[in-house]
């Protein structure tokens, strides 16, 4: 029994030793991984993202300044329309009546004013032989003065019973397409307060523009000029091109939060941007081309243990050793690859994304930097499973 049990302890003690063995074994042949990347031209650019609205850069709303009836409508939705063409008409009724009785007050003024010259015609004549009053003289001058002012109001009513019947006929003050109709015909629309607006005219929908809402953060970079690029979900895969055209000052306050409108000329020769589109908008205020660098490259710094694997010191191009503890990041660096081995590269940076770096001096077209490091193939649970008495995953057959 105690011979079985030294047997069974001994395979035990031999089969531990050898799981250690081969585990320290497969520790000890990890290689170092680098994932790199090859230095070449880019153009870098700094953006500000905003959102706004298609809308045409000339738009009309059409109203009336008399009240009545709509009687005609000569136009519709997307009707092409010119300068000068008829769109409706109000019910020339009353206007028409109106200016009749401007036109007898007219005549009443007149015959007034006739008659008030003959009294004072007269009252003179008398008054220079002083054969009338000076009370008698006094008041055929002001019937006669009164007589003329009657005659200048009744020829204003008229001129102005004169244009409201002309306001009853609505024209189209531009070129260009009804984007809206207002109004229907019989409904009935007062001026009296406002003024109602009855169509809405787009000049040209080749001529567009994005009215974006910039927060107050970015605006300081917006400078008129600046491209911008634009999508709408309309034509998810295209995008439409544009230029900064205008930064309005007034700010629009929503929830607290600060926005500016800034205008951007949008051409729309295909026609395929309509108005009231919602723009996803990306205004470019920086741009830069040159040979670039990856944020990662930058931020990458080997450990001890990476170069205990090489079996090689840290080493800068100049030859100098570099403390593993204390690296020195006063000045700007990448790691090389080279065939015998890494080496730390001191460089200058300029122009920046964020995600690419200009580089001014210290690296060439294709050059290649470290931008991360691994050691071995396998992650630490797949070493763990290498192990004989750690649970197993089932084979696949």
């Amino acid at each position: 029994m105690k011979k079985k049990t030294v047997i069974i302890s001994s395979v035990t003690a031999v089969v531990v030793i050898l799981a250690v063995v081969v585990f320290l074994k497969g520790k000890g042949n990890k290689e170092v991984q680098f994932n790199t990347a090859q230095i070449e031209e880019k153009t870098i650019e700094i953006t500000v993202t905003a959102t706004g609205y298609v809308q045409p850069v000339d738009k009309v709303e059409v109203g009336t300044q008399v009240s009545g009836v709509i009687e005609k409508i000569f136009v519709d939705y997307n009707s092409q329309v010119t300068k000068g063409q008829l769109l409706a008409e109000i019910d020339k009724s009353t206007l028409s009546e109106n200016l009749t009785q401007a036109k007898a007050g007219l005549s009443s003024s007149e015959s007034e004013l006739k008659y008030a010259q003959q009294n004072y015609d007269r009252a003179k004549q008398l008054y220079d032989v002083k054969a009338a009053t000076e009370a008698s003289y006094e008041e055929a001058v002001n019937r006669l003065a009164q007589a003329e002012t009657s005659l200048a109001k009744a020829k204003a009513n008229l001129h102005q019973a004169q244009v409201n019947l002309s306001y009853a006929e609505i024209y189209s003050p531009i070129d260009g397409v009804i984007l809206d109709r207002s109004v229907e015909q019989g409904q009935t629309v007062a001026a009296s307060f406002n003024t109602p607006t009855l169509f809405t005219i787009a000049n040209d929908l080749k001529r567009m523009q994005v009215e974006a809402d910039v927060d107050e953060a970015d605006i300081g970079r917006v400078r008129v000029g600046q491209k911008v690029n634009f999508t709408v979900d309309a034509y998810s895969d295209d995008t439409f091109e544009g230029l900064v055209n205008q930064l309005r000052l007034q700010p629009t306050v929503t929830n607290n939060v600060v926005t500016y409108t800034v205008i951007i000329e949008a051409p729309n020769p295909e026609e395929k941007l309509f108005p009231g589109m919602t723009a996803s908008v990306t205004i470019i205020t920086e741009t830069e081309t040159g040979l670039s660098v990856p944020a990662e490259a930058l931020n990458f710094n080997p450990t001890p243990e990476i170069f205990a694997h090489l079996k090689m010191k840290p080493e800068s191009d100049t030859g100098q050793k570099t403390a593993i503890s204390t690296p020195d990041f006063t000045q700007k660096a990448v790691w090389m690859k080279t065939p015998e081995g890494i080496v730390r590269k001191e460089i200058k940076t300029g122009f920046s994304d964020g995600i690419y770096t200009i580089v001014k001096e210290g690296l060439e077209t294709g050059n290649e930097v470290i931008l991360s490091a691994t050691i071995g193939k396998k992650e630490l649970n797949q070493e763990q499973a290498a192990n004989p008495f750690m649970p197993q995953p089932p084979r696949r057959r």
